[in-house]
């Protein structure tokens, strides 16, 4: 689940000033909304200082949002290489990325449609068409607008739903395409060793893209899949506990629906290690894994890596 892009040179001298008040422990926040705390970033919608040991996955545990929501906020940011002093725009609850767009967020102090446009990737026409009812000269701290990300997106509609709308995916607009799958991706073994595929990768009826759901038996345990870092073991809404390990040239493995985690943020795992129990779902009556693969943030089908 990581996105890549390179930081701007203009921010550099900020950030290693940033960097030397925090570990001087001079400073926990600044004037402009930029805060150490990552559960009051979220609550304010403002930025939060990255500091020593921090990872994506712990910043979106301390704030309590879902890890994909903080990746979606910030697609200019490499998880894999973030710096002490490095600012990252924090979500609030009332903001929503779906993969399918258009984006929910709030106005912060001195936004507007060109700067909104700017860091998402998109075109401030396309944010105006969005909201016919706002005026960009107008707009208010605190006003949820919609946000769509490509000209594909939901430009022409207003509150519309993504289903409805069909707009193209946010991670295909904001991601560079990573290339052909690695050579290591191949013949993994399968993260279950009593399963059968409740799910397909793919597309449903609706045209959204679906990862894999494994049903399995009571107490099974999800192994890694390949050797790597844990690099998110937590909750996540809807998602239930979480564990998502990044392996060698930019791949992750993501196992959603646990009932208990076996492992902690940071560690290292060796293929085939036990990462969680999988849970019971009271709408399926089973015991079921969801899984899914990334190359470089993008979805791949497991089926093509997994023997």
């Amino acid at each position: 689940m990581d996105q890549c892009a390179l930081a701007t040179k203009g921010r550099t001298a900020f950030a290693l000033l940033i960097a030397l008040l925090l570990l001087t422990g001079c400073a926990s926040r600044s004037t402009d909304g930029v805060t150490r705390d990552a559960a009051e970033a979220s609550r304010n919608g403002g930025w939060v200082i990255v500091q020593r040991g921090d990872t994506l996955g712990t910043l979106a545990q301390r704030a309590g949002i879902p890890l994909e929501r903080l990746q979606r906020f910030n697609p200019g940011v490499n998880a894999r290489r973030l710096a002490v002093g490095q600012r990252l725009l924090m979500p609030t609850q009332r903001e929503r990325a779906p993969y399918r767009g258009p984006y929910r967020y709030q106005v912060r102090p001195g936004d507007t449609y060109s700067r909104i446009a700017r860091r998402f990737g998109t075109q401030a026409s396309q944010i105006q068409s969005a909201n016919p009812g706002v005026r960009p000269t107008q707009l208010k701290v605190g006003q949820l607008i919609q946000v769509p990300l490509s000209a594909r997106g939901t430009a022409s509609r207003s509150g519309g739903s993504s289903s409805s709308s069909k707009p193209s995916a946010p991670r295909r607009a904001s991601l560079p395409d990573p290339g052909a799958l690695p050579g290591s991706a191949r013949r993994w073994p399968w993260p279950l060793d009593d399963y059968r595929i409740a799910r397909a990768y793919g597309t449903d009826s609706h045209g959204t893209l679906q990862p894999m759901l494994l049903a399995t038996e009571r107490d099974a345990r999800a192994k890694a899949v390949a050797s790597g870092e844990v690099r998110y073991a937590g909750s996540m809404r809807q998602l239930g506990k979480v564990v998502i390990v990044h392996h060698p040239d930019n791949l992750q493995s993501v196992y959603a629906l646990c009932d208990r985690l076996l492992v902690e943020n940071g560690q290292a795992v060796k293929r085939g290690e036990a990462l969680c129990t999988v849970g019971y779902s009271n709408a399926t009556e089973r015991h079921d894994l969801l899984f899914d693969l990334r190359h470089g943030g993008k979805p791949v089908n497991p089926q093509r890596v997994l023997r």
